[in-house]
């Protein structure tokens, strides 16, 4: 039974919610005040300019439950930093105490248990609510949308061709927003939004893009906002690697990248343009912002997405100058309202203070206006791929019980991605089964229904046709070694897409710390080592093909349902890990 209001701010308060000690100072110095809270989200303002970050939403307008990932490994130097830790070792770094919100928030331990006990997590009308309660304490304050907002995990954002989320974007009162997933509607659609529905409310910003015959950009690569007096300068960097994470079909007009040189040049004019604060909005990952702030100089702050990582406090990272550059995640699915006050006093900021709230959606009254939105937006017929529907009595529809947690997040496959695999393996009658490794999904509970909504959560993308193919063994392995590089790469330039590839069927070892063609051993099918010159069948979903090779005519959603139904109930009591090595001691890894 979930808390009451009163009961979960005196759990709350027992549990040292408020004690969490935060970096306050932007000169490297430690300073934050512990003073005890009667509210979680009484957070004063400090300071005279402020950023409200939200991100990698992933078409998530209702609460919902986000299990935090058991297993987050960093290589090289990105081994045991932020965010490379998890677990009672996050905990213990961010002096976050055990069990209680904050910590059932920023961490998977006891997660059903706490679930059960604090309630779902996100929604956008809690957080529209709390979005107006700092608005009203900040003047001036630019609310910043750091990319993957449409789709990539949403049955209404799939119907509606994202014009769900760019609705309550612009209910909201986003900004500023960049993108990653936004482009997989194609790039006429990404298009139509900016120059009708964002016209004039949301500036669409990506440095990084640009048009791949003559080179020039694409969108606006930053914006120059003033607020309270201060001239801000905020620069969008969309997400470098999409052309390869997702299908350059859809946008077969644009190039990407990294563009660090670029990004220089962009920092220099905003400041010659007369930016006094340089913020990036950025969805490269947390470990590539941690790059770019070491080697561009003038970056302020760099709020980040693209990998999900809540991280309750900004990492203080030196440019080549010394210069202090903030580095923030904002985490995923709604979960979280990230909070940055900064001093701006005598030409350079002095200090700030900073706060990720996690939005728990029983401790926030809903907006009206907004939940009164996505109602009737959800209510809705639409028509889609030739059948008509009102997409909530479809969303609603029960397709089977789980005994167990199912989620999807984590280097490799997570309960629900193995449920993925066990339909494509016997829905589709192959040996093995690929499954993308994806972040977006959200997580059901032990003992309950899961819904065709909860499948379209992890399966709702534009691609979604399933494939049957024969690959040899020498070929699986190939592709585990390409995409464990993009992975584990010692260079975070290069890790260009999501987390490992969900397998079914196979059985694998896998040691991170080593280069491509040397991570992968022990490949097995039923116990059987596999052989390089045999071929297996493989099933998969999400080819980046246009046409894909060995399309079977099914989407993913259609036999994932097909599975539940026909099982009615869902026990995942093994989920196919490979076995690790090379990685004892690494706080990426639950104890």
């Amino acid at each position: 039974m979930n808390l009451t209001r009163r009961e979960f701010l005196q759990v709350m308060a027992a549990a040292g919610f408020a004690g969490i000690v935060l970096p306050g100072c932007g000169n490297g110095q430690q300073a934050a005040s512990t003073r005890p809270l009667n509210d979680l989200y009484d957070f004063p303002p400090a300071g005279n300019v402020s950023l409200l970050h939200i991100t990698d939403h992933h078409g998530q307008l209702l609460p919902i439950y986000f299990r935090e990932p058991s297993i987050n490994l960093g290589v090289a130097e990105m081994n045991g930093r932020v965010p490379h830790i998890v677990g009672a070792r996050m905990l213990e770094h961010f002096g976050v105490s055990h069990p209680s919100p904050a910590s059932h928030a920023y961490s998977y331990l006891d997660f059903t248990a706490l679930s059960q006990e604090y309630g779902p997590v996100g929604g956008y009308a809690q957080l529209a609510t709390l979005v107006k309660r700092m608005r009203d304490q900040r003047p001036g304050a630019l609310l910043l949308d750091g990319g993957d907002s449409w789709g990539g995990g949403s049955g209404t954002g799939l119907w509606t061709n994202a014009q769900d989320m760019v609705d309550a974007q612009l209910r909201l009162g986003v900004d500023i927003c960049t993108g990653h997933w936004e482009f997989t509607f194609g790039a006429d659609r990404v298009m139509q939004v900016i120059e009708n529905d964002y016209a004039g409310r949301i500036d669409f910003l990506g440095q990084n893009v640009r048009d791949r015959d003559w080179e020039e950009p694409v969108f606006k690569p930053y914006t120059i906002r003033e607020i309270n007096g201060v001239n801000v300068a905020v620069i969008g960097q969309a997400f470098p690697y999409t052309p390869i994470a997702n299908p350059q079909w859809m946008f077969p007009d644009w190039s990407f990248g990294i563009r660090h040189d670029d990004m220089q040049r962009t920092v220099n004019e905003a400041r010659a343009e007369g930016a006094e604060i340089v913020v990036v909005l950025s969805h490269n990952g947390m470990d590539v912002d941690i790059k770019l702030a070491q080697i561009t100089r003038g970056i302020d702050v760099i709020l980040g997405g693209h990998t999900h990582d809540a991280v309750p406090a900004p990492m203080e990272v030196r440019d080549p100058d010394g210069n202090v550059c903030l580095v923030a995640n904002g985490g995923s699915n709604g979960k979280f309202l990230g909070v940055m006050d900064l001093d701006f006093r005598n030409g350079r900021i002095q200090g700030y203070q900073y706060r990720l709230l996690p939005i728990f959606a029983n401790l926030i009254d809903a907006d009206p206006e907004m939940a009164s939105y996505i109602d009737n937006m959800r209510n809705q017929t639409v028509t889609y791929d030739g059948q008509t529907f009102n997409m909530a009595e479809r969303l609603s529809e029960e397709l089977a019980v789980t005994e167990d947690l199912l989620y999807r997040r984590g280097n490799f496959n997570g309960t629900f991605d193995q449920l993925i695999c066990d339909a494509l393996m016997e829905q589709i009658d192959a040996e093995i089964a690929f499954s993308p490794g994806f972040r977006w999904g959200t997580s059901v509970l032990p003992g309950s229904p899961i819904t065709f909504e909860h499948v379209m959560d992890q399966t709702g993308l534009t691609y979604p046709a399933v494939t049957r193919n024969g690959m040899t063994g020498e070929m699986i392995k190939f592709i585990l070694e390409d995409i464990g590089d993009n992975l584990f790469n010692a260079d975070p330039f290069y890790q260009q897409g999501g987390d490992m590839v969900r397998i079914g069927g196979l059985t694998y070892s896998m040691d991170p710390t080593q280069t491509i063609g040397n991570r992968i051993s022990d490949l097995a099918l039923n116990g059987e080592p596999l052989q390089a010159d045999k071929e297996y069948i493989v099933a998969g979903w999400a080819s980046i093909a246009e046409e894909p090779p060995g399309d079977t005519g099914r989407k993913i959603w259609d036999v994932v349902s097909d599975y539940l139904q026909d099982h009615q109930t869902i026990s995942i009591r093994e989920v196919n890990t490979p076995r690790l090595r090379g990685v004892d001691g690494n706080a990426g890894l639950s104890l």
